[in-house]
């Protein structure tokens, strides 16, 4: 991934909870450079979801998500 999109996806990351805040940041810190274009795009869908919705599926509280989005869903919570 190239460095303009790489901050593209850092930006959309930045959340109202800081507990969202701190996962996704560590997210693309560690994961950030190796995304495929595929998987920009579903976390981008992923991203989508309201703040306290993606916080319940990010901890587990709630698995209602697309059955494409769940491996960048475990790539996200394994961080």
């Amino acid at each position: 991934m190239d460095r303009l999109r790489h901050d593209r996806l850092k930006w959309k990351c930045r959340r109202g909870l800081l507990e969202l805040d701190l996962v996704l940041e560590r997210f693309v810190q560690r994961e950030g450079k190796t995304l495929s274009e595929g998987d920009v795009a579903m976390l981008g869908e992923l991203l989508d979801q309201p703040d306290n919705d993606l916080w319940d599926l990010v901890i587990g509280r709630s698995d209602r998500v697309d059955a494409r989005l769940r491996g960048i869903l475990a790539r996200l919570r394994a961080c």
